[in-house]
């Protein structure tokens, strides 16, 4: 019998494909990395760390790019701005023409009241009206105390004997009866000595008395204790509290000079020191001590003491509560004895 010979399995042609696969292959390793030099370049455009700086600093030099428009557009104010207060000078670049900026307040107080609801120009306003005042008024205010000149007070009007008129103001007997004693509030450690007020009742009865004296508590704040006297000219003394509005004058009629006096027992050592016959009440008094001005402290009997001495028999300077200054020279301590000056403060 014939043996057949098997010839041999032909080759796997899938082998015969790896020369062709393997240059694709190559060309896209190297395309890889290729790319890949490129991204580590310098200023490649990767988003990387290393090209952050490059891309801050195209947003600060290119106004046109979304990152300045919205910088600008930010309603929070630049001044008030954290961030803003830490930026570099870059951060100061002219602006892109199509953002509109918030405008910047012109006052740290308009913005504070801005932000609290207040519209910009209500905020001006109100900061104008605040700086409007002028000085003599704020002076006014400061050393008026409680009592304001030409403001009205309502209280209650009751009434004492007022015997010869002297009161804890210490200025002695009065010329006529037509004071009164101030209430212990609004009487101010004597602050309101010497003050003229107008009293109106509600029937339109109308009186004008000096203040003299001191209504101790407990008589209340706006209260006015008339002298008899007074108190008749406005209501029946039966009526015994009478509803009231008043107000601080500056008179037209006042005697034509202050005059000062030095409490008994006054020296070079201690002295006290008043002023009488002033038109307006007086807020301070000083005296020229040590090259300048020492302000007394003022007691509730109406003396402004020195207790070591300093100024006593110098120069005096008397201010009123609007403001006025009156200086008086060459007076020597004379205690108890009223001594005439050629100064009155003015008319208000």
């Amino acid at each position: 019998m014939k043996a057949t010979k098997h010839a041999a399995p032909p080759p796997n042609r899938r082998r015969g494909l790896g020369p062709v696969l393997g240059i694709p292959l190559a060309l896209v390793a190297v395309g890889v990395l290729v790319c890949l030099a490129f991204a580590l370049l310098p200023g490649g455009g990767g988003g990387t760390g290393a090209a952050e700086p490059a891309a801050a600093s195209v947003a600060a030099t290119e106004p046109s790019t979304p990152a300045a428009t919205g910088a600008l557009t930010d309603p929070t104010p630049s001044a008030a701005s954290p961030s803003a207060a830490g930026a570099t000078p870059s951060a100061t670049v002219t602006p892109s023409p199509s953002a509109t900026p918030t405008p910047k307040p012109s006052a740290p107080g308009a913005t504070t009241a801005g932000r609290a609801g207040t519209s910009p120009s209500a905020a001006q306003a109100a900061a104008d009206g605040a700086g409007s005042g002028s000085g003599s008024a704020q002076t006014t205010a400061s050393l008026a105390g409680r009592i304001k000149p030409g403001t009205n007070y309502q209280g209650v009007a009751t009434s004492y004997d007022a015997a010869d008129g002297n009161g804890a103001c210490s200025f002695g007997p009065s010329a006529d009866l037509m004071v009164a004693a101030m209430n212990h509030t609004d009487y101010e450690t004597s602050r309101a000595c010497g003050a003229t007020v107008l009293v109106r009742a509600a029937n339109g009865a109308s009186i004008t008395v000096r203040i003299v004296n001191e209504c101790p508590l407990p008589c209340a704040p706006g209260q006015l204790d008339l002298s008899h006297e007074a108190f008749a000219k406005l209501a029946d003394l039966s009526v015994g509290r009478l509803p009231i509005t008043w107000t601080e004058l500056s008179p037209g009629s006042a005697p034509a000079a202050v005059s000062i006096r030095y409490k008994t027992g006054s020296s070079q050592w201690w002295c006290g020191i008043q002023a009488i016959g002033h038109r307006n009440p007086v807020a301070t008094l000083e005296v020229r001590a040590g090259g300048g001005w020492r302000q007394l402290t003022r007691t509730d009997y109406n003396y402004f003491l020195s207790p070591d001495g300093s100024g006593c028999g110098g120069s005096i300077r008397v201010t009123d509560v609007y403001g006025e200054q009156l200086t008086v020279d060459g007076l020597a301590v004379k205690p108890d004895v009223v001594q005439p000056t050629h100064v009155q403060f003015a008319r208000h």
